[in-house]
């Protein structure tokens, strides 16, 4: 009790002063931008292309959403994004936990061997042009798998998830699951699974981010138009919208275009960042658990 009511020292003060100052700072420096953005992304686009917005949208507009969405491949796109996000993600998730969770048992014959093969590639790799003939060998080209398959397992993910399978999952309810005629898989499916809710909403939102993200590989394997993911069709509006300002004479037209191609920014940045704002409100408490986790006892 005494040492609850102690009074802090000018020190602690001080230092708690300083703290909660560069908090606040952080957290400015973090904020501004996405406030900017969005206030941008609902403006007119000449008060955008003048830098009227600071904090609040000036002379509220959707012209950039309407110019967005105007296009009819967006709303296709979304859809093969939610596609790739979504199988990718399930995908990723079994292979991850089918590799973690074996080399997570002790009676694994030769799992430090086959660790060491894991950890090998993630400081050396093949490199674009070996991977891009991999994926053409196998007839993946320009298929919806070119993005799928060839980054099924991170290994980063799964040290992760077996590093959680060592420290969660106790030997004692392993033997006492043996003892019970309970097989390996059933004990996966049926014990350790259950207890891995964390770690699996973990690694499903680091695979969904990065699948919702995918635009590089996308842009080398996919040549048809119907299988490009958002990202790519997004920064194809971009790339058009800035050609027609370039093919502009009349300065004033150019003026106009310019503002709007601006515009388009934000508002292609706030149509690509809002699915995944929607959903990580939803694993954050599993998410954060999970980190903690991985994070004592890793």
């Amino acid at each position: 009790m005494e040492s609850a009511s102690m009074k802090e020292s000018n020190g602690d003060k001080l230092f708690n002063y300083i703290n909660y100052t560069m908090m606040l700072i952080v957290f400015i420096v973090v904020l501004y931008p996405i406030i900017f953005i969005v206030s941008s992304s609902f403006s007119s686009k000449e008060a955008v292309s003048t830098g009227q917005v600071l904090l609040w949208p000036v002379q509220f507009s959707l012209e950039g959403y309407e110019a967005v969405f105007r296009d009819r491949s967006v709303l296709h796109s979304f859809g093969m994004s939610v596609f790739y996000t979504a199988v990718g993600t399930a995908i990723n998730v079994v292979v991850t936990i089918l590799a973690a969770y074996p080399l997570s048992r002790k009676d694994l014959a030769g799992r430090n061997a086959v660790m060491a093969l894991f950890a090998f590639t993630m400081f050396f790799g093949g490199g674009l042009i070996p991977n891009y003939l991999l994926v053409k060998s196998l007839g993946l080209l320009n298929t919806p798998w070119a993005l799928l398959l060839p980054g099924a397992l991170s290994i980063w993910n799964m040290i992760i998830t077996r590093t959680y399978f060592n420290t969660t999952i106790p030997d004692e309810l392993l033997e006492a699951a043996q003892m019970d005629g309970c097989n390996d898989f059933k004990f996966l499916w049926k014990v350790a699974l259950p207890l891995s809710g964390p770690i699996v909403a973990v690694i499903s939102l680091l695979y969904g981010v990065e699948h919702w993200n995918q635009y590089f590989n996308a842009l080398l394997y996919l040549k048809d138009p119907e299988l490009y993911p958002l990202q790519l069709v997004l920064r194809e509006i971009l790339i058009r919208s800035q050609a027609s300002m370039d093919m502009v004479a009349d300065s004033k037209q150019a003026a106009e275009l310019a503002g709007l191609s601006e515009l388009l920014k934000y508002s292609l940045i706030v149509v690509a960042t809002i699915p995944l704002m929607a959903v990580y409100p939803f694993v954050q408490r599993y998410f954060v658990k999970g980190v903690m986790i991985g994070a004592l006892k890793g």
